[in-house]
């Protein structure tokens, strides 16, 4: 009998040199590869914000790739705390700058 995939939703806070690098570029890549719904936005503190939305397993891999970041980031820190499951919520956006 095969098991129902465990769902996993995250509210995500980047930190270190996360604008002006394609990390909101990088991290909608990182969430439609892997099949995540959710959002992503720069914030005016310097900071990135996100929503991630699926597959406990999936999460944890775009978790993993936030961590690392795209070519020209620093990542400092990756607060990741529990989040409302977006269940009727598709796709991943990119939100505007709050």
């Amino acid at each position: 009998m095969r098991h129902p995939e465990r769902m996993r939703s995250v509210h995500v806070i980047v930190r270190g040199r996360v604008q002006g690098v394609g990390f909101r570029w990088f991290t909608r890549d990182a969430a439609e590869t892997a099949g995540i719904a959710g959002w992503v936005r720069n914030r005016r503190d310097g900071t990135v914000e996100a929503e991630l939305h699926g597959d406990d397993q999936a999460v944890s891999t775009v978790l993993n790739r936030l961590s690392e970041g795209p070519e020209w980031s620093n990542v400092d820190d990756l607060a990741v705390t529990d989040a409302e499951p977006a269940p009727l919520y598709a796709g991943f956006d990119i939100r505007p700058t709050v």
